[in-house]
């Protein structure tokens, strides 16, 4: 019964991963400045640490062991603040393992979108600011966050070419739709916080495309259903027959 309500669940996400992704696409369009020139050293920042990221993918030894490392952590601090106790937490290059009192789909499904590492330099940066002013090195900064979110999303896509046992426990359409969703709205919160679009902007965009997206699939399913009620004397009379 857990598997079919996710099922229904994953398929109710669907309508807004494609408003999302309507959003986003609005979004990037929105940000294309008139020259090379006039685009903000934050936003060449996060690029570069973004295709920095990807040509080390490509180029060297994979550090797979701080992914895993990333991966079971990010169980491990989810199951945290659902207030699990943390059991057991084990690491290798083969994989990792944690061990919590209890679990859920947030706790299962928290590594493929959320990027620990990205938060750890943004919770460093932070910190520093307390005590020096790092504006003039912001562009850095964001070149770290861009390196750091590729890692995330180039190894949360291998993975999930992978068997994966938390997709299998939650269902493949409701974890791919959850997963897609999730970092689609992450990584059109880093635009917004380093380009000239608003978040409220975005939000407004995002909200009528949903509104249109469950709209549509409202008329689709009225359409459906006046059809085979339309047919459904005939099919009466025939099985009587």
């Amino acid at each position: 019964m857990d598997r079919f309500l996710k099922f229904l669940a994953g398929l109710l996400l669907l309508p807004f991963c494609y408003a999302t992704t309507i959003a986003f696409i609005a979004l990037l369009q929105s940000i294309q400045p008139d020259s090379p020139a006039a685009i903000p050293w934050s936003v060449r920042g996060l690029a570069i640490g973004f295709a920095l990221w990807i040509f080390l993918y490509m180029a060297m030894s994979r550090p797979i062991r701080s992914y895993v490392l990333a991966h079971e952590l990010t169980h491990a601090l989810w199951g945290w603040v659902m207030g699990a106790r943390i059991k057991r937490l084990k690491i290798s290059r083969q994989g990792g393992s944690v061990t919590l009192s209890k679990s859920n789909f947030i706790v299962e499904l928290a590594p493929y979108f959320f990027p620990l590492y990205t938060v750890l330099v943004i919770i460093v940066y932070h910190a520093l600011c307390l005590f020096f002013d790092l504006h003039v090195y912001e562009p850095f900064w964001l070149g770290l966050i861009g390196l750091t979110w590729a890692f995330h999303l180039t190894f949360t896509v291998s993975t999930l070419l992978e068997h994966q046992p938390d997709i299998q426990e939650n269902g493949r359409l409701f974890s791919y739709a959850l997963i897609y969703l999730m970092n689609v709205l992450g990584i059109a919160l880093w635009i917004v916080m380093v380009a000239s679009p608003t978040l409220a902007g975005f939000g407004a965009e995002l909200g009528n495309e949903i509104l249109s997206a469950f709209t549509f699939c409202w008329d689709a399913a009225r359409k459906g259903w006046d059809f085979l009620a339309s047919y459904a004397p005939e099919v009466s009379r025939h099985w009587k027959k």
